[in-house]
């Protein structure tokens, strides 16, 4: 797969990695996690390690911890979870609690949910990735009306990730963030890529344009997630799901040659005119 640096650090990072919101929450049913360690595995044999959860995604961070063991042979994974929660004291509970369940005594990217109380977490955060109990360190949000105040934190504070969302349909990312992420050297994680299905309701089962090959899109989801990729600033992208076909239709974007800027550019007016 592809790799992008981690820009504080120089970190090579695959550039599609899995979300579990949704696809994560589960049961202890023998099938619902057979299904979840055939889209782990799916992540590590197309190159992945980027696995993004968090303590508001109910079970994730328990299935993630127990069914990881079981995936044989695999790289070194990249977990990202965060804390979702007030105070000081609350938040240092609720992060020790997802080292517990997800199985590590470090964790690879800890942000701040949706930016709640990140004034304290912050602290808390810098004191945590002095003591090697996390290495990096971001904040989140899902919706663009978020973007003002994120965009006012990442100015004030010394950030490595930001986590947002950015897609063919909705990118008004493009026009501040993704540029201020890449001026202050901070990686970029994009969440809800296909817009939690709307993306793919919009097309309406349309077929691709002839086109679409020459950029290696086989899919729309392809289409969808190479658009997103083309940003350079884009570091990763983060498709959720618990489906392991879902999970190999996204993953093999990742090995592609990506759309320069003007073929990306044509992808988006296709979209628009459809």
């Amino acid at each position: 797969m592809l790799t992008r640096p981690v820009p504080r650090t120089g970190e090579a990072l695959p550039v599609v990695g899995i979300g579990t919101w949704r696809g994560f929450d589960i049961g202890g049913t023998e099938s619902e996690r057979l299904a979840r360690r055939e889209v782990l595995a799916a992540l590590f044999a197309a190159g992945g390690r980027v696995i993004d959860a968090s303590p508001m995604y109910g079970h994730a961070e328990m299935v993630i911890g127990e069914e990881l063991p079981k995936v044989i042979g695999h790289e070194r994974p990249f977990v990202a979870t965060k804390v979702w929660t007030r105070g000081r004291g609350q938040g240092i509970r609720q992060m020790n609690e997802s080292l517990r369940l997800l199985g590590v005594n470090s964790i690879d990217l800890m942000q701040i949910h949706n930016l709640v109380d990140w004034h304290t977490h912050l602290e808390t955060l810098h004191a945590w990735r002095n003591e090697g109990k996390v290495r990096y360190i971001g904040i989140t949000h899902y919706t663009t009306s978020a973007f003002e105040d994120l965009e006012d934190v990442m100015r004030r504070e010394t950030l490595d990730f930001i986590q947002i969302p950015y897609s063919i349909g909705l990118t008004e990312a493009a026009e501040r963030l993704l540029p201020l992420a890449a001026d202050q050297g901070v990686a970029v994680i994009i969440n809800r890529p296909f817009e939690g299905g709307m993306l793919f309701a919009s097309v309406g089962g349309k077929a691709l344009p002839s086109w679409a090959r020459e950029v290696g899109c086989a899919s729309w989801s392809q289409y969808f997630l190479e658009f997103i990729l083309a940003h350079p600033a884009v570091t990763c992208v983060i498709p959720g799901t618990g489906n392991p076909d879902n999970a190999l239709a996204a993953l093999v974007t990742g090995s592609k040659r990506l759309p320069d800027e003007t073929e990306a550019r044509c992808m988006h007016e296709y979209w628009k005119r459809l």
